[in-house]
């Protein structure tokens, strides 16, 4: 599968990136599926210089926090409003009360429901099929409910942390993961809260660990430098650390014998 790096910046979109949104392009069945993982702020804009958003097949949001789903009210205005409107339910998979949450933020009076969505609810460690993809949500560590997605297709794996700080989910999540994609909002010696975000040199523990294959740092804040989180997880992670960076697109090969 393809991975296309839409958003990465961590908790606000940046001057360089909107929040997070990984685009997931699959072939099966004669012809590209596409999964959204997250759709923070900022997002929607970017969406569409890969893809026309209403081609997207279903979106998964690893929590309700803004910076991971607060564009799903821009895309419910052009599925319903734009040229050529929506005329099927777009899957929307989410934890528990997101259709609520989303109502909240697209009403302004009142809440307002997202119509032409159907929500449904994550459930820790229950996997669940959008074409070629099997997603299997795990419940991670974050001041909201919250879960990393792993996601397989074609025999290859993906591991996305989505916001957690170390916890038993990441062992199932990140397993012999082709890639791991790590958030890495804080810094050691910097950030001093735990049970919100993994440091770099935490995220790189968890995939060693977990016998992941390939790291990649993502969700790092305007004000955190690339270089110092990698340099931070090269401590612990012996191969390349690579970073997340907006408009890339990676390949995502089966990697286990």
């Amino acid at each position: 599968m393809d991975l296309t790096i839409v958003g990465c910046t961590g908790s606000v979109p940046g001057p360089d990136s909107p929040a997070s949104c990984y685009l997931l392009r699959a072939e099966h069945e004669g012809r590209t599926w596409q999964l959204l993982l997250d759709l923070g702020s900022g997002a929607l804009g970017a969406l569409q210089r890969h893809t026309d958003p209403l081609s997207i097949d279903a979106v998964v949001l690893s929590h309700l926090h803004p910076d991971h789903c607060l564009d799903l009210t821009g895309l419910q205005v052009m599925r319903q409003h734009g040229p050529v409107p929506a005329e099927e339910d777009l899957p929307v998979h989410a934890p528990a009360g997101a259709a609520d949450r989303m109502a909240r933020a697209y009403g302004v009076v009142e809440p307002q429901e997202l119509r032409g969505m159907a929500f449904a609810d994550l459930v820790d460690s229950v996997p669940f099929a959008v074409g070629p993809f099997t997603v299997t949500p795990y419940a991670v560590l974050h001041p909201v409910p919250a879960y990393g997605l792993r996601v397989e297709a074609g025999g290859a794996v993906l591991g996305f942390t989505g916001d957690t700080d170390t916890c038993p989910g990441l062992d199932p999540l990140l397993a012999d993961a082709d890639l791991a994609l790590c958030e890495a909002s804080f810094l050691e010696g910097r950030d001093a809260a735990r049970g919100v975000h993994l440091t770099a040199r935490r995220a790189a523990g968890a995939a060693v660990r977990a016998g992941a294959r390939r790291l990649m740092l993502t969700h790092l804040p305007p004000w955190t430098p690339p270089e110092e989180a990698r340099a931070e997880a090269e401590q612990v992670w012996s191969g390349e650390v690579e970073l997340a960076t907006p408009g890339a697109v990676v390949e995502v090969l089966a990697t286990r014998e």
